[in-house]
């Protein structure tokens, strides 16, 4: 391949480079140098769909999602929103509802895996269906399932089925909420399992949709991830993000707090109880997220000496470009989650006064508690 040699898949059209994995046409160089032998220049994405049924993440740009969606407000079809528990406000698809037209919008939580056997599922989905009412979406129904354990996927499609009545299905999502990894589980479920999908061989592989056929003409449609800007997971690399967003069901860690104290997650976020006497406070978060406690009067100060060395993650170095914490101030009426998006939350009693700190524009809500 010369310098200003420009080669293209022949799966999706893509340019092909050997620069940027998260990028459209990305190629291990030496796949390239095989591929031009062969004759036969697949994308890494491509060439895994192709020979491993497997979906890859590839990111676009806003503008070409936004183009995206207004197509799908065209036609009549059932949208399948996957986004992830753990983060619901920063993998929700800003302005969705404007763009899905009349279609009926299927809910999905990705990551049930991951929460307590104690939280009440029927309670996940009702507070899902609140915050989506709230961004303006009113889903046709919520469902839970887990991508990476193939939990309830049966149901899934069941309720896919059900809502579909025979048309195509778009399944949306932002990036990192796990939306290609249950694509994969439904074409490892289906393909010779069962007649929903009938084949294995993908038309239509162009980098804006993957259609996967169903037995009567119609597809499940799986497109690019959105990348959402105030998702935790973009401040992160990879390391630090497998410390950050909870790998395994979380086991809850107590903390009996008096007033004035502060307990940092890292570097990531910071929990202030401010007033409501003695007591103890439940942190659901991954269980290897180091916590540390001081007090408030001191906690801005420990911060700025401690954030990337005793506080991690992040890494020192990647303290460099991580965005200032913002803080949000509550008091609760009931038993309430604070919850810091991509995180996990933390449980209080009613008439507590309690602050949220997070990395600027990553969202801290409080919720009626789910356990």
């Amino acid at each position: 391949m010369t310098e200003n040699e420009e080669l293209y898949c022949i799966g999706c059209g893509a340019k092909i480079q050997s620069e940027a994995k998260a990028e459209p046409g990305y190629t291990p160089q030496a796949a390239i140098q095989k591929g031009l032998e062969n004759n036969e220049l697949y994308c890494q994405r491509c060439f895994r769909l192709r020979h491993y049924n497997e979906v890859a993440d590839v990111s676009l740009t806003d503008d070409d999602f936004l183009r995206l969606l207004n197509q799908i407000g065209q036609n009549d079809a059932l949208i399948v929103n996957v986004v992830d528990i753990f983060d619901f406000n920063g993998s929700l698809i800003p302005g969705l509802h404007r763009f899905v037209g009349d279609n009926p919008v299927l809910l999905v939580g990705n990551k049930e895996d991951l929460l307590p056997h104690s939280l009440k599922r029927s309670k996940i989905k009702d507070w899902m269906r609140q915050e989506a009412n709230k961004q303006g979406l009113r889903p046709i129904d919520v469902a839970l399932t887990s991508a990476k354990r193939g939990k309830d996927l049966e149901d899934l499609l069941e309720l896919i089925d059900k809502y579909r009545k025979g048309r195509d299905v778009y399944v949306v999502g932002v990036t990192n909420v796990g939306k290609s990894t249950l694509i994969n589980r439904i074409i490892n479920q289906t393909t010779g399992v069962k007649d929903l999908i009938t084949t294995s061989r993908f038309p239509g592989t162009t980098l804006d949709r993957i259609e996967i056929p169903f037995g009567d003409g119609h597809f499940l449609i799986d497109t690019p991830g959105i990348i959402h800007k105030h998702q935790m997971a973009h401040y992160l690399s990879p390391k630090a993000l497998r410390l950050a967003a909870p790998q395994k069901e979380i086991k809850p860690k107590v903390y009996q707090l008096n007033e004035g104290q502060t307990l940092f997650f890292g570097a990531l976020a910071r929990f202030d109880y401010i007033s409501g006497g003695k007591q103890g406070v439940i942190v659901y978060t991954d269980n290897n997220l180091m916590i540390h406690r001081t007090k408030t009067t001191k906690a801005t100060e420990f911060y700025a000496k401690h954030a990337g060395t005793l506080l991690t993650p992040p890494t020192a170095e990647e303290m460099k470009d991580f965005p200032k914490l913002v803080r949000f101030e509550f008091k609760t009426t009931e038993k309430s989650d604070l919850v810091f998006a991509g995180l996990g939350w933390v449980t209080v009693k009613a008439n507590s006064v309690v602050a949220g700190w997070a990395p600027e524009g990553v969202a801290v809500i409080l919720r009626r508690a789910m356990v």
